[in-house]
């Protein structure tokens, strides 16, 4: 029986909300991670006798080769994530972000099932007048692209693997991110009143953090089925360009200053309609909507307290 899930940055934005999700779906969790910034957001999980939580680092040899060995499946997580994060230390955002997931491919056997978070910007300058699928070719042209979508080619030349293409994350976590679109747009409208917005209409796909840990459970459970084949993963009626984005969130903070101005530009030239057809018909469908995050969102932001940085 698939039991034991390896779950290698586990502290981080997602791994903290899917170990809960695995330890709620009766999974035993093996979390790997640094805590790189000392965060303590896997804490109320100590007391479950099902959780187990090692130190140290995804690109650790002896480390991971010992944790991989007791698993059933290796969900590698541990990544620099974001175009910016990846340019500020290209090295390590190389060594993370795909000789870790190199390791861990190395260090398993064909029976033990990797899922591999993969993201939508490996679509690169993809135009916003069509849908991509996963038959769409992958244009990287960040770093951060650029390893995630390598790692990705690898894996899938390899048995027991799926990889899920996730769409911009939104929603809380215990250990929150403000650099992602929905969680930054509701934050700038709380903590600033105004924001200034860049290529408008660029298109993005979005998805509820809680959602990609569903989704997650599934390709484990429908393993036999999906092995072998990328899925995207995001919300069907969540192409929404920045405007239509900021626009949901002036519905929830009327008194939101949006100005959209002339200069700037994404790293990742994320521009495009994604087609979650497949996941769908491999059984599963996301469903938490944006408009149901920028509420979610508004409660956690109201836990946020004063910045260290501020007097305000």
């Amino acid at each position: 029986m698939t039991n034991r899930v390896l779950v290698t940055g586990a502290a981080g934005y997602l791994g903290s909300v899917l170990c809960e999700h695995l330890l709620a779906g009766g999974f035993r969790v093996t979390a790997l991670d640094n805590l790189l910034y000392n965060q303590n957001s896997l804490f109320h999980f100590c007391a479950n006798p099902d959780f187990e939580f090692h130190r140290g680092d995804a690109r650790d040899e002896r480390l991971v080769k010992s944790l991989v060995k007791d698993a059933d499946v290796i969900i590698p997580l541990a990544a620099i994530v974001g175009a910016g994060a990846c340019d500020r230390d290209p090295w390590m955002a190389e060594s993370v972000n795909l000789e870790a997931v190199r390791l861990i491919d190395r260090a398993r056997s064909s029976r033990q099932l990797v899922i591999y978070p993969n993201t939508n910007s490996g679509y690169g300058t993809q135009s916003g007048e069509s849908f991509c699928t996963e038959e769409t070719p992958l244009e990287p042209i960040s770093v951060y692209g650029r390893t995630k979508v390598q790692a990705e080619l690898e894996l899938l030349q390899r048995p027991n693997v799926i990889t899920l293409r996730l769409a911009t994350v939104f929603g809380a976590s215990p250990r929150m991110r403000l650099d992602l679109l929905v969680n930054h747009f509701v934050y700038a409208a709380v903590a600033d009143g105004y924001i200034v917005i860049f290529e408008k209409d660029f298109k993005r796909n979005y998805i509820h953090i809680r959602d990609v840990a569903d989704a997650f459970i599934h390709a484990i459970r429908n393993a036999g089925a999906m092995a072998g084949r990328p899925y995207n993963a995001g919300l069907d009626n969540a192409n929404l360009s920045k405007a239509e984005l900021a626009f949901k969130v002036k519905e929830r903070v009327p008194g939101f200053f949006i100005h959209f101005a002339e200069v700037g530009s994404d790293p990742d030239k994320r521009n495009y309609i994604v087609s979650n057809d497949r996941l769908r018909k491999a059984g599963f469908e996301a469903k938490r909507t944006v408009e149901e995050g920028i509420v979610e969102l508004l409660k956690a932001y109201r836990m946020a307290g004063r910045s260290p940085y501020k007097n305000v």
